[in-house]
């Protein structure tokens, strides 16, 4: 397997959903715990485990939807749109690779509960099952209509929860401030994650009927799942608004909005030709721009406690 291959089957382009939630996560607490001692170690460990695990899942996905092609007997799909197919690459091959990025993402977090404490571990357990089955079972999360909700939320929400306890501590992530703080601010991620699935599902929506896969779009229809999709964008940026109103991130932060021209103008061509390969990367780099703009725009007004 060549390195082109690997980073295509691990969807290396997206890895942005797991390093910019976390990165938020220490602003986080930068801006609203300044006196808590941080544990940077932990965080090093932490953003290792999580970007093995985020591999994991996407080569599981890629796994499990060939696998599926092949009961199925959609050959197109297996031959011309499936990485395994279009690179040739050994079943067997990406079997055992996914299982060792799970092992080495796992006894990493076990590393770390060891370091932080037992909650970690239940935090971990529910991002694990969700990841695992994300493609895997017989009701894969990525082929029902919560896929999204569960991708924005594990990816967004969840990755910055954890950044959080391992940094500063049981006792100043699990209040009920610190809890319901890090659901808004990471709204504006977890929002835009969903959106990068969604966008995935109106692309594929013809496929995943195929597949057998009922995703949100299959009940709404892919004009149904376009409108959707750009409420999502409204409730990422919606978020980023409330979480500096109420100030648990800087007001600065609001200079994220910069990015608002740009998304909407992918937006404009990504409607006009919904389809993977002309056009889903604008899905991605949406995500790109959004988690980019939060994170140096939260990171300026750390630096300037504005």
């Amino acid at each position: 397997m060549t390195w082109d291959a690997f980073f295509e089957l691990v969807e290396i382009k997206a890895k942005t959903a797991s390093i910019f939630p976390f990165l938020l996560g220490i602003l986080y607490c930068l801006w609203n715990l300044p006196a808590a001692p941080k544990d940077w170690g932990s965080w090093l460990i932490f953003i290792i485990a999580a970007f093995l695990f985020n591999m994991a899942v996407d080569a599981n996905d890629n796994y499990q939807d060939y696998r599926r092609a092949l009961k199925n007997g959609a050959e197109k799909f297996r031959l011309e749109t499936n990485v395994i197919g279009t690179r040739h690459l050994s079943l067997s091959q990406v079997g055992w690779l996914t299982v060792a990025l799970v092992a080495g993402g796992a006894m990493l977090g076990l590393w770390l509960v060891a370091r932080t404490g037992w909650p970690l571990l239940w935090l971990g357990i529910f991002c694990f099952l969700v990841g695992i089955l994300y493609a895997a079972g017989p009701w894969p999360i990525a082929g029902l209509p919560v896929g999204e909700f569960f991708s924005g939320f594990t990816m967004g929400t969840m990755i910055m929860l954890i950044t959080v306890y391992v940094g500063v501590g049981a006792s100043q992530t699990l209040t009920a401030p610190t809890l319901t703080g890090v659901l808004l601010a990471s709204s504006p991620l977890a929002f835009a994650i969903g959106a990068l699935l969604l966008a995935n599902n109106i692309a594929d929506w013809q496929e995943d009927l195929t597949l057998h896969r009922h995703t949100i779009v299959s009940y709404l229809g892919q004009r149904g799942g376009l409108i959707f999709w750009y409420l999502l964008y409204l409730a990422a940026a919606g978020g980023l608004m409330a979480s500096a109103a109420l100030h648990v991130l800087p007001l600065l932060s609001l200079l994220a909005l910069i990015c608002v021209p740009k998304v909407v103008k992918n937006c404009r061509a990504f409607t006009a030709l919904p389809e993977k390969k002309p056009s889903f990367h604008l899905a991605v780099q949406n995500l790109a721009i959004i988690s980019l703009c939060v994170t140096v725009a939260t990171g300026l007004g750390v630096l300037f406690r504005f």
